[in-house]
């Protein structure tokens, strides 16, 4: 893991003014609290490589993201929306980040998408982050009832070079119907449906569909929250090689792990516990 910390200073100043780029900014308070981020490793066990970091928020002290997502309301969502784009490439930057980061995004805080998007692309341009190793996903827990809304803020993310993931897929909010208007980048297989895979006619079938489904559309699959090797096994005998869940590596707050901390499969299929 890297050692470098990022220092008071570095946060965003979350209670300076924004620019009223959209009708969104100006009706948003000022946030009033501060957050950070744990960096968790999405691994690629084909070359047994870090495919990407998700950026997943915490608190300033290494608090849980509900503390920080508690304190998220309809006045500040804009705020807080722009905020994290801002602070997960500029952290990612500053930690010498060489792959991917993958952001959550709340698509009711888009107001305009191609508005709202001069934010992160002057942010990557800012931290010289390329825009190509930016992955737009739809956060964890959001719901989206207007599927075609979705679909034109991933569009346009897509048209300025960002990469684009569609998270918890398979949890009812981001089905089969918007894969039928919209092709994501990536798809993250719910964990619901991931727990216990292995020992489940029911998940291995409907898995097996959205794996093949997803392979039709050129879709790439990362199979999320993958806890036992029998779960692994599973998804890699289905051509699933993108995989991220504590079996390999947890999330590391202020820091992000290394190929040679991953715990990789030896050549039994036994994971390995990594020497820190």
């Amino acid at each position: 893991m890297t050692t470098s910390q990022p220092q008071p200073s570095d946060f965003i100043p979350l209670t300076s003014d924004t620019p009223d780029d959209c009708g969104g900014c100006g009706d948003a308070e000022r946030l009033g609290f501060q957050f950070d981020y744990a960096y968790q490793p999405i691994v690629d066990l084909a070359s047994r490589s870090v495919y990407a970091h998700e950026a997943l928020v915490r608190g300033p002290q290494g608090e849980g993201a509900m503390w920080v997502l508690d304190q998220v309301n309809e006045a500040n969502r804009y705020r807080f929306d722009q905020a994290c784009r801002v602070k997960a490439i500029k952290t990612a930057a500053q930690l010498g980040v060489a792959e991917r980061v993958s952001i959550n995004f709340l698509p009711k805080a888009v107001y305009k998408p191609e508005v709202c998007i001069r934010t992160t692309l002057e942010a990557a341009r800012a931290h010289g982050f390329p825009t190509e190793r930016i992955i737009f996903e739809v956060t964890e827990g959001e719901r989206v009832e207007d599927g075609p809304w979705l679909a034109t803020i991933l569009r346009e993310y897509q048209r300025c070079g960002f990469l684009t993931a569609i998270d918890d897929f398979g949890a009812g909010y981001a089905g089969l119907t918007l894969l039928a208007d919209f092709q994501p980048d990536i798809i993250k297989l719910d964990m619901s449906l991931v727990r216990g895979v292995d020992a489940s006619a029911s998940r291995q079938a409907i898995t097996r569909g959205m794996v093949r489904i997803c392979q039709e559309l050129g879709i790439r699959v990362i199979a999320e929250g993958v806890e036992t090797v029998s779960e692994r096994d599973f998804f890699l005998s289905e051509g699933v090689t993108l995989m991220q869940g504590y079996l390999f590596a947890r999330p590391a707050f202020r820091q992000h792990v290394q190929a040679d901390a991953i715990a990789w499969p030896d050549a039994t299929g036994v994971a390995l516990v990594p020497v820190r």
